[in-house]
């Protein structure tokens, strides 16, 4: 299809024209339209004036910053065993991998490009051997700017892994011989990639633009705008003299220094006596400039550097977010993701080889199952994460069942193992781990019991029917009122504080109530506790206060997601409830006189031992 044809007044033909809109009488799209002028150069920004605007304004310096701290401050999660992860980890703060990624993130983003290298101690312009790397094999790991590292021929042909890159770098510093170092010894870090090698030189390619590139004119144009404004700030006030025969005044010299001395003083009068006294022919008036449409002004520019940076307003100026009902979490949340888009697709490929060499001289060895994963930079509140940790804990008990028409879904110590390092990785609960290590796994638990039932069963016979008549025990049990309790284990350590805060009269059971239920119900409906010993650790919300019709019980209310869970299921299955809520407590005392206002709440550890299940007691 051929261009379309403008025709003159004569009929002559003024020009052809591409696809597009045009318009000859108005000149839109032809040589007459006042964009057609309009082009794009190439940017040129040296290294002093990109460090000049990195030290000497705020903005370009957090351009930079703020994606490099974000895509290194959470860091990453190592899946691996403990003792393996726990090597891993040392090494790295050994090598400071984690500052020396930020600060090369940095260097990268401002300059163009930088790189990190892991010294092995053996020649480094030859391709590193992972399969060599032994115990404590890195030496060090240092940082290099793009002024550092100069890049080699570039690998011209287009079957090559490693076309359109250096096939070798050479370090650059100060006297010292150039020495030459492979690629796959460099982790490399690019600021803005560019284009095409053709239509940069070979030098120039090997590297990428600095962030800054991009956004240099929005930066200028908000920090010209924001220093006019706090000019403006000087003229807020304008005084305004009217004086006749002014001119004439100050013609000469005599005249221009009466005129002068004369409003000094005014002046002085002004801000002593704030009375200003003119002649019958002068005027005065006071000019005063308007800020109100200021505010909307600058936040143009600021959204304007917002977006050439990608950068959202609430991270980039701690801005709170507009409009109605607006939190900024959306915005907050899609910029997260962009960086962890990065760090999936940039920093971990280019990471590969720093991150193997890492894990063999951590361990000596490389384990086929270690790997990692980025730890997410949305934080969720404590309200989120108790809601997902509650939603974890009731589809682990939908899983394990409740026995009798709910059998499990998979082996119990199977999902209890899966659901304690679940919770040890969000660390749902602080010290769990340490405390598996200490009382040891259900599974563990689980393989001690059978073995104990093994050897009780070598001396004791048992019915050839005696798993078929429990299983009908199980289903068939007749319902019975309940109370469940568990009682305290370190009873010694809450009767000395209930005596040092005044109690006399101690109850002898310290427990706390699990269910009370006057309805009859099956009791084996009502499932089983995670553990047979619950330890709440020491701190946390802690009251005590008088309950009961009169006030006769003196309690301590604790807080254990446990207790109300178990308390919650057992409702579920059946069991009544007297009271409108439950709140877990300990009754430390019956009747008395003491003043609770100045007793002060226990705040050391609650061990708790097995739920026992008893008929109802009054």
């Amino acid at each position: 299809m051929s261009a379309p044809v403008i025709y003159g007044p004569d009929g002559g033909v003024l020009r052809r024209v591409g696809d597009g809109l045009a318009n000859a009488m108005a000149g839109l799209g032809t040589e007459r339209d006042k964009a057609a002028s309009v082009y794009y150069a190439d940017p040129l920004h040296d290294e002093r004036q990109l460090v000049a605007a990195y030290r000497g304004s705020w903005l370009p310096r957090k351009i930079v910053d703020i994606p490099a701290l974000d895509s290194c401050r959470a860091w990453r999660a190592w899946q691996a065993g403990k003792e393996q992860i726990e090597k891993i980890e040392a090494e790295e703060k050994r090598l400071g991998i984690q500052s020396k990624v930020l600060k090369a993130r940095k260097k990268a983003r401002l300059f163009g490009g930088a790189a990190l290298y892991f010294d092995l101690g053996d020649d480094a312009s030859q391709p590193v051997n992972l399969e060599k790397v032994k115990q404590r094999g890195i030496r060090f790991v240092t940082v290099l700017s793009a002024r550092q590292l100069q890049p080699g021929e570039i690998e011209t042909d287009p079957l090559q892994p490693e076309h359109g890159r250096p096939k070798d770098y050479v370090v650059v510093s100060g006297n010292r011989a150039a020495t030459r170092i492979h690629p796959s010894r460099l982790v490399i870090f690019y600021g803005n990639e560019m284009p095409d090698e053709d239509f940069t030189n070979g030098a120039s390619f090997a590297w990428g633009d600095s962030v800054l590139t991009s956004v240099f004119e929005a930066v200028k144009q908000a920090d010209a705008t924001n220093a006019n404004i706090a000019s403006l700030i000087f003229e807020a006030n304008v005084d305004v003299v009217t004086m006749e025969g002014l001119m004439a005044y100050v013609g000469t010299p005599d005249g221009e220094r009466k005129v002068t001395e004369r409003y000094r003083l005014a002046a002085t009068a002004k801000g002593i006596n704030r009375m200003l006294i003119l002649d019958g022919k002068e005027t005065y008036e006071r000019k005063s400039a308007s800020f109100a449409s200021l505010p909307d002004l600058m936040d143009r520019f600021f959204q304007n550097v917002s977006g050439a940076a990608d950068i959202p307003m609430t991270r980039l100026f701690g801005q709170s977010p507009g409009g109605l009902n607006a939190s900024g979490e959306s915005d907050l949340k899609n910029y997260y993701d962009r960086i962890a888009s990065s760090q999936s697709l940039e920093m971990q490929p280019a990471m590969f080889n720093l991150d193997e060499a890492i894990i063999r001289s951590a361990l000596g060895q490389r384990d086929a199952e270690i790997y990692y994963t980025w730890s997410p930079l949305w934080q969720m509140s404590e309200k989120e994460k108790a809601e997902i940790f509650k939603n974890k804990a009731d589809a682990a008990r939908s899983i394990a069942g409740t026995g009798g028409l709910s059998p499990a879904l998979m082996p119990i110590e199977a999902l209890s193992d899966g659901l304690v390092n679940a919770i040890v990785e969000d660390a749902s609960l602080p010290g769990l781990d340490k405390a598996i290590d200490e009382y040891g796994s259900l599974s563990k638990q689980s393989k001690e019991d059978e073995d104990s039932e093994d050897a009780a069963a070598a001396i004791t016979p048992t019915p050839a029917n005696g798993d078929q008549q429990l299983r009908l025990a199980a289903n068939d049990a007749a319902p019975r009122t309940l109370y469940v309790r568990r009682d305290v284990l370190n009873r010694d350590e809450i009767v000395r504080w209930a005596k040092e805060q005044g109690f006399t009269d101690i109850v002898p059971d310290l427990h706390v109530t699990i269910a009370y239920s006057r309805e009859a119900v099956d009791w084996f409906k009502m499932g089983e506790s995670w553990s047979p010993r619950l330890e709440i650790s020491a701190g946390g919300p802690r009251q005590v206060e008088a309950l009961g019709r009169e006030g006769e019980y003196k309690a301590l209310l604790i807080t254990a997601n446990e207790l109300v869970w178990r308390h919650k299921a057992m409702i579920e299955a059946g069991a009544s409830w007297d009271w409108p809520d439950y709140q877990p407590h300990i009754s430390i005392q019956i009747g008395g006189d003491i003043d609770l206002s100045t007793v002060k709440p226990y705040q050391g550890r609650i061990i708790l031992g097995p739920e026992i299940f008893e008929d109802l007691r009054d």
